[in-house]
């Protein structure tokens, strides 16, 4: 595209966008085949094929999860694997401690207050393993 100064024309579209000519362009040769990569004197190491591998089963286990409730309850122990009927520890948690600030309020304040720290009815749950001792879960009460 050559400019034939500043008052001439524009090319003509046609003539710009005509794609370029490829049969002059040169064809590059593949690349010469060498020698086997290595070290030099060496000859080329031959791997062996890997062996054929055997199809891999997968197999989908379901887990349910744990519905402890505010009795025993029969489930598997995650620390021992054995199917177990948990033991279970009463212990004060929010609805005992409210259950105690409410009575102390309406005027039991001389003792009668400390009655909801004998119903397990108002505590909380902790459910243990009876073989290994470990830990299986909490349901509180609130």
């Amino acid at each position: 595209m050559e400019s034939k100064g500043p008052g001439a024309p524009p090319p003509n579209y046609a003539d710009v966008m005509q794609p370029p000519s490829y049969q002059g362009a040169a064809v590059n040769p593949p690349y010469p085949v060498g020698p086997a990569m290595g070290a030099p004197g060496m000859p080329a190491a031959s791997y062996p094929p890997h062996p054929a591998t055997a199809p891999v089963v997968v197999q989908t286990v379901y887990v349910q999860p744990r519905q402890l409730g505010f009795q025993p309850t029969q489930t598997i122990c995650s620390s021992c694997n054995q199917s177990i009927v948990t033991r279970v520890v009463y212990s004060p948690g929010a609805l005992t401690w409210l259950s105690c600030g409410g009575l102390f309020l309406v005027g039991c304040g001389l003792g009668c207050c400390l009655i909801p720290f004998c119903i397990d009815g108002l505590q909380d749950v902790e459910h243990y393993c009876p073989n290994c001792g470990v830990n299986i879960g909490v349901c509180r009460r609130l």
